[in-house]
C-alpha cells in the first residue's frame, strides 16, 4: 500500500511548470509522511562506530597521501594526485556535518581525533559548524533571517550564483587570515573579538547572522580548536615568509584546499531549492526545500557523507549518515512513486543547477 501526496507535488513529479508547486510557505504538514518515516527508522539511529573511523581517517590517509604525491609528482600525474586529494579530503572534511548530529558518547574520542587530523590541518576545526548547523535544522528558523546556513538564491539574481561559487575560490586565503593573523589579534583587542565570534567564526552564508560568544564546555572546545588552526596557520605564514616552504608546494596545498570548497560550495548550491523567502515553513515544507539526488555514480562523490540524501536528512536528521540509504529505499517502497517523499528526488546534480539558474534568471 503507498501513501499519497500533494496534487501540486505529483504533478511537479511529472514535468509541469514550476508554477504548479506551492511556494515552500504554503506546503501543508503531511502528517502521514511524518509517521512513515519516524515508524520505518527507529531501527537505524545507532551510528556505527568501525564504519566512521574507517571511512574518515581512512579518507583522510588517502587524501594527504595524494596530496604529498601532487607536490611530488610532475605533469599530469601531479594533477591527477591533486584530483584525488580534493576528492578525498573533501570527504573526510564532510564529517564535520555528521559531528553535529551524532551522540558524542557513542563515538568517544572522535571529535578530538578529526579535529587533530582533519579539522585544524585544514583549518575548519568543528566549533566552525558546531552550534552553527543545528540552527539550520530549528523548524521555526529554517529559511528564515535567523538561519545562518539560508539564503533565498533561487529568489535572487542571476549573477547570486557565480558569486556564490567564486567565493569557495578565496576560501583558503581567507582561512589562513582568519586563523593566521585575525583570530590571535583578536584575542588581546575584546571589541575585536567580538566581532570575530559574531561574524568569521562560522561556516554560515547568511551574511545578516552574527554568532554569539560561546559558553561552558562549548567555549572550552572552541579555544584548543582554534588554538590548533591558529598554530597551523601561523606555521605556514611563517613558513612561506621565510623561505622555509616552497612556493610551489605552498601553492599545491592552497589550490586542493579552494578545490575542497569549490567542490562544496556546488554541493550547498543543490542541497535546497533555496525558494524561502523569511516565513516559517513546516518540516514537510522544509523537506521539499531541500533535494535527494538518489541515483548516479558521481552523487557518491559530489555528496559523500550520506549527503546525496539532503532532504531526507532534513526529515531525519538523527539517522546516521551511513544508513540513509536504507531509510530511502524503506520510505520509497512504503510511500510509491507519486507521494510527497517522491517529491523531493531529483535525477542528478545538473537537473538541481540547471533549475536553480533558470529561476534566477527570471529575476
Amino acid at each position: 500500500m503507498t501513501i499519497k501526496g500533494h496534487d501540486a507535488t505529483r504533478r511537479h513529479r511529472r514535468g509541469m511548470t514550476d508554477a504548479l508547486r506551492p511556494a515552500p510557505a504554503d506546503v501543508p504538514e503531511d502528517r502521514a509522511l511524518l509517521r512513515a518515516a519516524a515508524e520505518l527508522t527507529r531501527d537505524l539511529q545507532a551510528p556505527r562506530a568501525w564504519i566512521y573511523w574507517g571511512d574518515c581517517f581512512g579518507s583522510a590517509a588517502v587524501g594527504y597521501g595524494a596530496l604529498a604525491g601532487a607536490v611530488l609528482a610532475r605533469g599530469w600525474w601531479a594533477f591527477a594526485c591533486g584530483v584525488v586529494a580534493v576528492v578525498a579530503l573533501y570527504r573526510a572534511l564532510l564529517f564535520i556535518h555528521e559531528m553535529t548530529h551524532v551522540n558524542h558518547a557513542l563515538l568517544p574520542g572522535f571529535r578530538v581525533a578529526w579535529n587533530v587530523v582533519v579539522g585544524c590541518p585544514l583549518l575548519i576545526p568543528s566549533f566552525m559548524y558546531e552550534g552553527i548547523h543545528a540552527i539550520h535544522h530549528t523548524r521555526t528558523k529554517y529559511g528564515t533571517v535567523e538561519d545562518p546556513e539560508y539564503l533565498p538564491l533561487a529568489l535572487m539574481s542571476w549573477w547570486s550564483l557565480p558569486l556564490f561559487l567564486a567565493a569557495a575560490v578565496a576560501m583558503p586565503g581567507l582561512l589562513l587570515l582568519r586563523f593566521g593573523v585575525v583570530g590571535p589579534v583578536s584575542w588581546v583587542v575584546p571589541g575585536f573579538r567580538t566581532f570575530v565570534v559574531a561574524r568569521w567564526s562560522g561556516l554560515q552564508i547568511n551574511p545578516r547572522f552574527a554568532r554569539r560568544r560561546p559558553e561552558g564546555a562549548f567555549a572550552r572546545q572552541w579555544f584548543w580548536e582554534e588554538a590548533g588552526a591558529s598554530a597551523v596557520a601561523v606555521a605556514v605564514l611563517v613558513s612561506a615568509a621565510a623561505g622555509w616552504l616552497p612556493w610551489r608546494v605552498l601553492g599545491i596545498g592552497v589550490a586542493v584546499v579552494a578545490g575542497v570548497a569549490v567542490l562544496n560550495q556546488v554541493r550547498t548550491l543543490v542541497a535546497h531549492r533555496w525558494e524561502n523567502d523569511g516565513p516559517q515553513l513546516t518540516v514537510t515544507g522544509q523537506f521539499l526545500d531541500s533535494a535527494n539526488v538518489p541515483e548516479g555514480v558521481l552523487a557518491w562523490l559530489w555528496a559523500p557523507v550520506g549527503l546525496r540524501w539532503h532532504a531526507l536528512h532534513h526529515l531525519l536528521p538523527g539517522v546516521p549518515y551511513h544508513a540513509l540509504g536504507t531509510a530511502h529505499r524503506r520510505l520509497s517502497a512504503a510511500m510509491g512513486a507519486d507521494s510527497t517523499y517522491a517529491g523531493a528526488n531529483y535525477r542528478s546534480l545538473g537537473v538541481l543547477v540547471r533549475e536553480l539558474a533558470a529561476g534566477t534568471a527570471r529575476r
